[in-house]
């Protein structure tokens, strides 16, 4: 009896190792097995939790670092705003497109090995896109750093679920925290490095591959482990089919694309928008910062707020934060900018948040709610890709921002016209 007692306690407090975890039943007799069994669990669990933050904190500097880095490089090259999007533009537009066939390279080739791959990948092509000395190379290049960001940020969703099935929430949470934490430091310091050393914005895009190169080891130590203990690999069921005909999945995956929508045009072009209206690249990157650190800020916070599964109320809460924080930018640019962006920095970043929990409070299970997941990705980052490219072309139609930070505040209110229709469906028919 009181070996099941110790089962149970070490279930609970180690379900969330890196690993599935088989429970061990320890003998009352034998307390030192017991205290080595529960070392190794606590050390596997700590390993997996570093190396997935570091691998978060490495997925977003190759998109964000290019917002404070675009002056220089549409000098450089002498690039329209509408060509210079794409080096934005298709890092989300590889996120939607790689989204679907990513789970299949895992079950092919293995996780790890795709999933280094894919962060290898993301530290040359970083470093590959310093060296740039043509607008080909340029954007082939990016095109290098979005198919790492696409395939690694896939991987790591599949693999936090698999692996911490109980506090998937929680450390979902703690990933979303490291991505918006790697968004932060590069939107803070790509500008002030350019400035700093001779060779400009090379240095300001270049640097970010040391945070890939510190992940690709933190990952290759996870995998060597993996290896050493002979991990068993599941049978692989088949996948559920994706909800195509679902209504409730098209609203969810349209809220998504709003979002993201948003939040990519305001990423991609919020630092050179506030050069033109005369500030310094190294203020101008500050106000980036303090978009991606709000927005960082409200991940957790909203997602601790939001109790119910009808998540409706705290959808139009963000919605009309994000609508009142552009109608200020639209308005007023330099009146408050850090208040402004600010805003709208925390309303986007809940919004992700809880647009990301709900595939989950539409599904009963892991292959289906994996099923909507791809589905919404697909969706939303594909239509994403245009906040940027749209952004540009009307700066390029227009000469100046005014009109493009315009049809942000109509995409943010499309945004809230969707929310009546995010209940989850299950809980639709539950009241009928």
């Amino acid at each position: 009896m009181r070996g099941k007692i110790e089962q149970d306690d070490q279930y609970e407090l180690f379900s969330t190792a890196s690993a599935p975890i088989i429970p061990v039943i320890t003998d009352a007799n034998t307390p030192e097995t017991s205290l080595a069994d529960t070392s190794t669990l606590a050390v596997k669990t700590w390993l997996a939790m570093a190396a997935i933050i570091l691998v978060a904190i490495a997925l977003r500097p190759g998109i964000v670092s290019m917002g404070p880095l675009l002056p220089f490089i549409i000098d450089e090259f002498q690039l329209s705003h509408t060509v210079a999007s794409l080096l934005t533009t298709i890092p989300d537009l590889l996120m939607g497109l790689l989204a679907l066939p990513t789970p299949w390279l895992a079950r092919r080739y293995g996780r790890n090995p795709v999933l280094l791959t894919a962060l290898l990948l993301l530290c040359v092509a970083m470093v590959a896109r310093a060296f740039s000395s043509t607008t080909d190379m340029l954007m082939l290049s990016t095109v290098g750093v979005g198919a790492g960001i696409a395939v690694a940020g896939a991987l790591m969703a599949g693999y936090i679920k698999g692996n911490f099935p109980t506090k998937a929430a929680m450390v979902m949470g703690i990933y979303a925290t490291a991505l918006s934490f790697g968004s932060t430091i590069s939107a803070a310091a790509s500008g002030p490095v350019a400035m700093q050393y001779a060779s400009g914005w090379r240095m300001g895009a270049g640097v970010w591959g040391v945070l890939a190169l510190i992940a690709v080891l933190a990952w290759a130590l996870i995998a060597v482990r993996e290896r050493q203990q002979g991990a068993v690999k599941n049978p692989v069921a088949e996948p559920a089919r994706l909800p195509l005909r679902n209504p409730t999945a098209w609203m969810v995956a349209l809220f998504f694309a709003a979002d993201n929508f948003l939040f990519y045009a305001v990423l991609s072009w919020t630092a050179p928008m506030y050069i033109e209206y005369g500030l310094t690249p190294t203020i101008a990157g500050f106000v980036l910062a303090s978009f991606t650190a709000v927005f960082m800020i409200s991940n957790p916070v909203l997602g601790a707020l939001s109790k119910s599964v009808d998540r409706r109320g705290w959808l139009a809460a963000c919605s009309l934060l994000a609508i009142c924080g552009l109608v200020f930018l639209a308005m007023a640019p330099m009146f408050a900018p850090f208040l402004s962006i600010s805003l709208c920095a925390f309303g986007l970043g809940g919004a992700f948040t809880l647009g990301m929990t709900l595939p989950l409070d539409n599904t009963n299970n892991v292959d289906e709610t994996n099923a909507w997941n791809a589905f919404v990705l697909t969706v939303g980052y594909l239509i994403a890709a245009v906040g940027p490219l749209s952004v540009g072309y009307i700066r390029d139609l227009t000469q100046d921002f005014h009109a493009a930070i315009w049809l942000l505040v109509c995409v943010a209110g499309v945004m809230l016209v969707l929310t009546p229709f995010l209940q989850p469906h299950h809980h639709k028919h539950s009241q009928q």
